[in-house]
């Protein structure tokens, strides 16, 4: 059963375990699916921060980083929205291989209940978009980007 407070979801990915760990690790992959910019430092308290949209920047620190197959970091946005500050909840991604794809299992936990649903449907969006990329498509320009 899913805690109020947290985000779970499983897809699959058509690419092996490492592909999909570079589209959360390496910058330049990962704003092929969500962000404008990134500056990630993948390894325990290494820096997290994604500028999703304009004026909505997520900021935290890695927790832990098993290369292929498990990611854990804090996350929040910087600036006016004091509901999720930054490092104030917890992502975890664990990378299953499954004949040849990957099972992705997300977790975003720790979230007050009021931002839940803004952040189920953000996850909702860009993890779709990320489904694409990492399987080697073109997931286009992001619609949100327009959004104020």
């Amino acid at each position: 059963m899913e805690a109020v407070n947290s985000i779970k979801r499983e897809l699959t990915i058509e690419a092996d375990a490492a592909t999909v760990f570079a589209f959360f690790t390496d910058p330049e992959r990962l704003t092929r699916w969500m962000g404008v910019s990134a500056e990630l430092e993948p390894r325990p308290g290494g820096l997290f921060l994604v500028d999703v949209l304009q004026g909505w920047v997520a900021r935290g620190e890695y927790k832990e980083v098993v290369p292929v197959t498990r990611l854990a970091y804090t996350w929040g946005w910087e600036g006016s929205n004091e509901n999720v500050p930054p490092g104030s909840s917890l992502i975890e991604i664990d990378l299953v291989p499954n004949n040849g794809s990957t099972l992705v299992r997300f977790s975003h936990s720790g979230l007050p209940v009021e931002a839940v649903p803004g952040h189920s449907e953000g996850w909702t969006h860009y993890l779709a978009r990320l489904v694409v990329a990492a399987s080697g498509g073109d997931p286009g320009p992001d619609p949100r980007r327009n959004q104020p």
